[in-house]
């Protein structure tokens, strides 16, 4: 497939991590490059199995791309900064509970 850039090998010293690189613990986010590979071949059981919120992170980033055209023709007003700061709250919560989760249930990517 076009998209797909690249095949990805495993293991810590292959990883774009630089957490996990520098520690050995994956962070919230390892397992999003590869989850984005496997949307881009269109296998969603793959992406969620490789980072289960690459399939809304996909959806939302499509969503922001709309929004920011909007913006940008002025058809809608941008976001304030209080808006910004409660999104990016709620994605930190969202990654950091996954992360814990992961991690006591020892589904981390390792």
């Amino acid at each position: 497939m076009a998209l797909r850039a690249t095949d990805l090998p495993g293991g810590r010293e292959a990883t774009f991590c630089l957490v996990r690189r520098a520690t050995g613990v994956p962070c919230p986010g390892c397992g999003l490059t590869r989850a984005f590979d496997r949307l881009a071949e269109a296998d969603l059981a793959g992406a969620v199995a490789a980072h289960p919120l690459a399939p809304a992170i996909a959806a939302e980033l499509t969503i922001g791309w709309v929004l920011a055209l909007l913006v940008a023709t002025g058809r809608l007003r941008p976001p304030g900064p209080r808006a910004i700061e409660l999104l990016f709250l709620a994605h930190l919560a969202a990654f950091v509970a996954l992360w814990l989760g992961r991690a006591a249930t020892g589904t981390l990517p390792w």
